[in-house]
């Protein structure tokens, strides 16, 4: 099983917070976990404002951000056709970062039934509505759907 994490999913990863425990081992058992380019800056982006909120930037960001480059080195990151995510976007009316995260994973998935065609790709992520477009999509997902 490949599992397509999200940047929710992915922070998951790094930060210790509800559902780590869970992405942690979905990503360990992933053959191989999978994640669009965006997710690297959106990641640090997020570990920035939470390290920002703590009052306590040096010591944790740098221990993050070494995490999340251990992390990224382990996943295979894909690009994503912007005409695709656009067009997700309408039709789940999804937010840009939430439709480029579901195009990649679809292209994913288009890839690999181009050689398997029983190739499963479950998406991760802790957003009820891109959760929920991933179903629509025919993805079976994991993650608990935050707000």
């Amino acid at each position: 099983m490949i599992v397509y994490l999200d940047t929710s999913a992915f922070v998951k990863l790094i930060l210790q917070e509800e559902g780590a425990v869970d992405v942690r081992s979905w990503f360990d058992g992933a053959g191989p976990a999978v994640s669009s380019v965006i997710t690297y800056p959106e990641a640090s982006s997020a570990l920035g404002r939470r390290a920002r909120a703590s009052g306590r930037v040096s010591p944790h960001l740098e221990a993050w951000i070494a995490e999340l480059e251990a992390r990224w080195r382990r996943l295979v990151s894909v690009r994503v056709d912007p005409q695709p995510a656009g067009e997700l976007a309408l039709r789940h009316e999804l937010r840009g970062m939430d439709a480029v995260q579901l195009a990649a994973a679809v292209n994913v998935r288009e890839r690999l039934r181009r050689h398997a065609d029983d190739a499963e790709v479950v998406f991760a992520a802790f957003d009820r509505r891109l959760l929920e477009a991933a179903e629509r999509e025919g993805f079976a997902t994991l993650g608990a759907p935050l707000e």
